[in-house]
């Protein structure tokens, strides 16, 4: 089988993207550091980040100590809801920028949309936070250009004064919970899908079909829904500081989930959803 330390996934504006990255929400100050620098000698090239995350500086110095030549390195950063619109998008790049320690970033995303909750015209915020992203890309600053957390209806807007399709769309993605609806969209405007959460805030370890695949494969059930993601040929960012798990968590190619098995992951029941809705946040569902 391919190893999926180098496998990777064209974008629609011709870069490229590693299937399998480092997730470091919650990963801050030296931990966070340390963390970027072992999964980048241990053959990790995506690392994923936000301004939001507050460890942008950690990133960079992880980054820096690993050795590893910048070029090869995709580095993902995103803006937050708070500071959508033209001027302000490109004021918090130039922060981001400043905090990594770097040249260029090779992906920036827009964190959430904004909605008709938060901005008396929702579309022409997200139009003008674009158009500074489009910009920035146009300078060389950005490499690849992408949102998160995008629905259908955000999207088609967006495309109607876009110059540049986004290349990513960074959604709510696990067992349980993968919107394949608006996932069949995107792929068809060919932006690839990233997926946070993939394992369903641990909520897919009590899953007794998963348990059951894990068991048959010898493999964790973490494994499992990973692989099960990539092979929906999703971007999968598993998040953690423990040097064990990101071992484990790069090495997915050492099985193979079968059609069947993908089907009946597909139609699990939802769990785990996070309660996190673009069209009204702040607000959060509450989840029993």
């Amino acid at each position: 089988m391919n190893n999926n330390k180098t496998m990777k996934l064209l974008l629609n504006d011709g870069n490229y993207l590693p299937l399998v990255g480092l997730g470091t929400y919650k990963s801050t100050e030296q931990e966070g550091a340390d963390a970027v620098e072992y999964a980048l000698r241990k053959g990790y090239r995506l690392i994923d980040t936000a301004a939001v995350y507050k460890n942008e500086e950690a990133v960079g110095k992880g980054i820096k100590a690993s050795g590893i030549p910048r070029e090869e390195i995709v580095l993902t950063s995103k803006l937050w809801r708070d500071c959508l619109g033209y001027k302000s998008a490109k004021k918090e790049f130039h922060k981001s920028l400043e905090r990594l320690n770097v040249d260029y970033i090779d992906l920036y995303l827009v964190h959430w949309p904004a909605n008709a909750k938060n901005y008396n015209n929702w579309k022409q915020t997200n139009a003008d936070t674009w158009r500074a992203l489009e910009e920035l890309q146009a300078e060389g600053k950005i490499r690849s250009i992408g949102v998160s957390n995008f629905w259908q209806e955000h999207l088609e807007a967006l495309f109607k004064t876009a110059r540049v399709i986004p290349a990513v769309n960074q959604i709510e993605f696990h067992p349980g919970y993968w919107q394949p609806e608006l996932v069949k969209f995107c792929q068809a405007y060919k932006i690839v899908i990233e997926a946070w959460s993939p394992l369903a805030r641990g909520r897919v370890f009590d899953n007794e079909l998963l348990q059951q695949i894990a068991k048959k494969y010898k493999q964790s059930i973490a494994k499992v829904c990973l692989r099960w993601i990539v092979q929906h040929q999703v971007v999968v960012l598993p998040k953690s500081s423990s040097k064990q798990r990101i071992d484990k968590n790069i090495n997915l190619f050492d099985f193979e989930l079968s059609e069947e098995e993908m089907t009946q992951i597909d139609n699990l029941p939802e769990m785990g959803f996070s309660g996190e809705l673009p069209n009204i946040w702040p607000d959060r569902l509450q989840q029993a």
